[in-house]
């Protein structure tokens, strides 16, 4: 048994002046929410898809942490994770990093089992292995 989610993405003329609107009707969440040129690589107000990834990365890392440590006996108390994903426009627009950076309060376990787990949990989320592509590292921070 699988899910299925989706998102929908309208734009309207060119690159540098067009705008574009991005949907999640399943959830709400975004509604029209603008997105363009200026709000990927200015500072216009609105959403892009490396903020996106970010957060989708930031989510699903976070969870499996969550699970893996529960797993191991060592349910967190909290997790804040920042995840960055940088543009790099040198031969072409890619996705040239991501950095995932964890801070976390788990009673119980010492800081190597923490660190291995969450390499784990790095490793093993289902976008880090959509985006197996892109270069990922790990910051975690036992609190």
């Amino acid at each position: 048994m699988g899910i299925s989610r989706h998102a929908t993405a309208h734009w309207e003329g060119d690159l540098k002046n067009g705008q574009g609107r991005l949907s999640t009707p399943q959830s709400g969440l975004l509604d029209n929410t603008r997105y363009g040129f200026n709000s990927r690589f200015g500072e216009e107000k609105g959403t892009n898809p490396e903020e996106l990834i970010a957060a989708a990365h930031a989510g699903c890392f976070t969870m499996a942490l969550s699970a893996k440590l529960t797993e191991a006996g060592h349910p967190p108390a909290s997790l804040d994770t920042r995840a960055e994903v940088d543009l790099s426009m040198e031969g072409g627009p890619t996705l040239s990093q991501i950095r995932l950076k964890v801070k976390a309060q788990v009673p119980g376990i010492d800081a190597g089992k923490f660190q291995a787990i969450a390499e784990d949990a790095k490793a093993n989320c289902p976008v880090s292995k959509a985006l197996s592509a892109v270069p990922v590292s790990l910051e975690a921070t036992l609190l």
